[in-house]
């Protein structure tokens, strides 16, 4: 009766009928020894009941027991089958555990199970007796069984059952590697922190790169703040986006890809995120500054740039970068208006000054040109000032600068509107300061610069004005230097073209230098106490005895007594008349002034009662009458 075992594995049995392989020649294998090169030869001595004995192949063939999961095609006699039942258990037990190292070495364990030992009495494979008709070779009909003393038929376990048909040895599995879903650990990196490449178990690897994205960032924001560097940074960026996809094995499915994906982007999309805004952010500041800039409001433009912070440099050092060159611009541009302002006191260093930071700035700074006009237009605004001659100076400047080409120019246009009046204002302020020589210059500014406006002739008049104050300043001052009885004037006499021609009218009232007891009792409508009033001056010199009048004869007492003759002269002073308007001499003569002569008495001094009797030259008494019939030929002539 035929039986079958089932297969350990689920395999389907092989038939009953398949024929035994065919054994090799002797010697001639080439892969491990077969089970039926290792089966060992029958046991000697007696046997169990039906076993054949020794030298029967044909008995052997008929006992053989084919392996498990195999149905045997000999006829086994029930009584030898029923005792041989519990060794076949066995037997079968015996051959599951080969089986499962087989098995165990299939699904790539990592180090193949040791050979099993051979069932009691059964010989190590390749160790049968010489002449065995089982041994290697010995017969063509070999088999996995073997047959042991004792009769029962035992399956031997199959070492390296995979190659044991010249296939090649199997090779160690290599140690199980992590599957990461490649855009998880792309979108890791994208955070420049190395995430992907801790997905990934490169835990080094995300150091490393976190401290060169750490560096670059340092650098960036401390020292280069330049577009270039951030193309690098942003190079970086997409490297490491690309080797974390390059790294990663396999696609990622399922909860494990979903849960990787998950962490990746809750650390990159913050980065992301906080990086566009603040880029974002930091555009909107720029784009406030420059519209402030545009607009000519460079205050503005600095209260935007303020608005940035650390992290605007950070996430757009560039940007930053033109914010500070915005506060500089800005800064020299306040400093240029502040030296406009103080220009407005009147300073032209200071003018000069600011208009030439407002230069610098329109060569310098693009864009800056409406801060500039601002400026400028602030400066002009403020024209006139307060105080005409400020205003005059800063006109007077402006002119001198000329044209320069540029945008400063403009500032001619306002000459024509504020330098006249000015200049007349400036002049009749300087003329009440008595400042006259200054006076008559900005006077004479409107008339060279605008001779046809019409403030021209009150300039004009401003300029005679003027002329007279100096001109009387310095005949005053010639007439009272270094003293009132001998100026300069009657030795160096000069003009005062204000004062009435001599001759003009009656009296030419005159100022007299030199003045005595004579002059002293000339009319007070023939004098003047300033020679503004005056239309001559009158240099008066010492009194001599004039031309003898009449000569006497006196008798006196005294210690020598007797007659002594007395001349009586007229008095003579020298003088020398100018012309106030011209400073012309236009007399120089000795006038005498007569008077009565020969009294009955004449009085005289004595010295010590030493009586020697009068001079014998005196004066004659003049009355008023007689000094003014004297001057009369200079004040009316």
């Amino acid at each position: 009766m035929n039986q079958s075992t089932p297969d350990p594995e689920g395999l389907p049995p092989a038939s009953a009928t398949s024929p035994a392989p065919a054994p090799e020649p002797a010697g001639t294998s080439s892969g491990p020894p077969t089970p039926q090169e290792i089966a060992p030869a029958p046991a000697e001595g007696p046997s169990a009941a039906g076993s054949p004995a020794a030298g029967e192949p044909a008995a052997v063939e008929s006992a053989a027991v084919e392996p498990a999961g195999v149905e045997s095609a000999g006829v086994v006699d029930e009584p030898v089958a029923a005792a041989e039942e519990p060794a076949r258990e066995e037997g079968r037990a015996a051959a599951e555990e080969p089986a499962a190292g087989v098995e165990e070495r299939a699904v790539g364990a990592e180090a193949a199970p040791a050979e099993p030992e051979p069932p009691v009495g059964v010989p190590a494979p390749g160790s049968a007796p010489a002449g065995d008709p089982w041994a290697p070779g010995a017969s063509e009909a070999t088999d996995a069984m073997a047959t042991p003393a004792y009769g029962i038929p035992v399956v031997l376990p199959v070492a390296n059952a995979g190659w044991q048909h010249g296939e090649n040895p199997p090779v160690a599995a290599e140690a199980p590697v992590r599957v990461v879903d490649p855009a998880a650990a792309a979108v890791g990196n994208a955070s420049l922190f190395g995430v992907g490449y801790l997905l990934l178990g490169r835990k080094r690897l995300a150091l490393l790169a976190g401290v060169i994205t750490l560096a670059l960032v340092v650098v960036h924001v401390a020292a280069v703040r330049a577009l270039w560097l951030e193309i690098v940074i942003v190079l970086w960026w997409v490297a490491m986006i690309a080797h974390g996809w390059r790294l990663a094995r396999g696609s990622g499915s399922g909860a494990a890809a979903r849960r990787q994906r998950v962490i990746a982007l809750a650390t990159a999309v913050p980065v992301l995120l906080a990086v566009g805004f603040l880029r974002f952010d930091a555009a909107g500041i720029e784009g406030d500054s420059v519209a402030a800039r545009d607009g000519g409001d460079c205050g503005q433009a600095v209260a935007a740039v303020d608005r940035l912070w650390f992290g605007h440099r950070v996430a757009n050092a560039p940007l930053t970068v033109r914010g500070e060159d915005t506060v500089r611009a800005c800064g020299r541009l306040d400093a240029a208006s502040a030296q406009l302002r103080t220009a407005l006191t009147g300073d032209t260093n200071a003018l000069e000054n600011g208009f030439t930071g407002l230069t610098r700035a329109l060569a310098e700074l693009p864009g800056y040109e409406r801060v500039v006009d601002r400026a400028l237009d602030g400066f002009l605004s403020a024209l006139p000032t307060k105080d005409a001659c400020d205003t005059s100076d800063l006109t007077e400047w402006l002119r001198e600068r000329g044209t320069k080409g540029n945008a400063l120019d403009r500032a001619n246009e306002v000459l024509p509107r504020v330098a006249p009046a000015a200049f007349v204002q400036c002049g009749d302020d300087l003329m009440s300061a008595s400042s006259f020589t200054e006076a008559r210059d900005r006077y004479q500014e409107l008339l060279d610069q605008y001779p046809n406006h019409e403030l021209a002739p009150k300039a004009k008049d401003g300029v005679q004005k003027a002329t007279w104050a100096i001109e009387l300043a310095n005949v005053r001052a010639l007439l009272a230097s270094p003293s009132a009885d001998k100026p300069k004037y009657c030795d160096a006499p000069a003009p005062y073209s204000a004062a009435a021609p001599y001759g003009a009218q009656s009296p030419n009232r005159a100022w007299v230098a030199g003045t005595n007891e004579h002059t002293k009792r000339l009319p007070g409508d023939w004098l003047v106490s300033d020679v503004a009033n005056a239309t001559l001056v009158i240099c008066a010199g010492a009194v001599a005895h004039g031309s003898v009048k009449e000569t006497c004869t006196y008798l006196f007492s005294g210690t020598f007594s007797g007659e002594k003759d007395v001349s009586f002269h007229r008095i003579a002073i020298p003088v020398r008349a100018f012309e106030v308007k011209t400073g012309r001499l236009v007399a120089e003569t000795t006038l005498e002034i007569d008077g009565e002569s020969c009294p009955a008495v004449v009085n005289y001094t004595t010295f010590n009662r030493l009586d020697t009797g009068p001079d014998s030259d005196m004066y004659v008494t003049a009355s008023e009458g007689d000094v003014h019939g004297a001057f009369n030929s200079l004040i009316n002539p």
